[in-house]
């Protein structure tokens, strides 16, 4: 029986020399593969009360709906500045060369609701740390945060240490 490392095509150098770029559309691509991705981020819920899972632009969306369609919770969007029609609130973070801005609906979270952060890869943990920060803003407790892979080289892991983090898939490099 195939894991869903099995499904993830590794592309040597890319995009830079001594990179091993971890291809996850090989995973999508498969009705199988994306099977056993689904439950497996789902088995990492297994016995944890919440209310609420939330995703980030883009693929969280395409790993956390059906999540949250299983387990029959609401999805909220965590997108990139300027995506959003109603109010929103936002938070800038630092990726490696520069900066970036995401938001969500203000009315997205509930104060004392209980929420999921479902991403399909941490790396530097920037983008889900400014995540979680807008998820406390509106009142709300990240209970646990859950990728499809991790890159444990990058030790995003680290900036992450006052969260519970889970991955399915972890790589040593980065």
């Amino acid at each position: 029986m195939k894991k869903v490392e099995d499904y993830v095509v590794s592309i040597p150098d890319f995009p830079e020399p001594g990179i091993i770029f971890r291809d996850v559309t090989s995973v999508l691509q498969d009705a199988e593969g994306l099977k056993l991705a689904i439950d497996g981020l789902q088995e990492k819920l297994e016995g944890l009360e919440f209310d609420v899972i939330a995703g980030t632009e883009s693929r969280g969306f395409i790993f956390g709906m059906p999540v949250a369609y299983n387990l029959h919770k609401p999805f909220v969007l965590v997108r990139k500045k300027g995506k959003l029609p109603r109010e929103t609130v936002s938070m800038e973070y630092e990726l490696e060369y520069g900066s970036a801005e995401i938001e969500m609906h203000k009315d997205s979270i509930k104060p004392g609701q209980k929420v999921v952060l479902i991403d399909d890869l941490i790396a530097t943990g920037g983008t889900i740390e400014a995540a979680a920060k807008l998820v406390e803003l509106l009142g709300g407790e990240v209970v646990k945060m859950v990728f499809l892979m991790e890159l444990a080289g990058l030790k995003g892991r680290e900036k992450l240490k006052k969260y519970d983090v889970d991955s399915v898939i972890c790589y040593e490099g980065k």
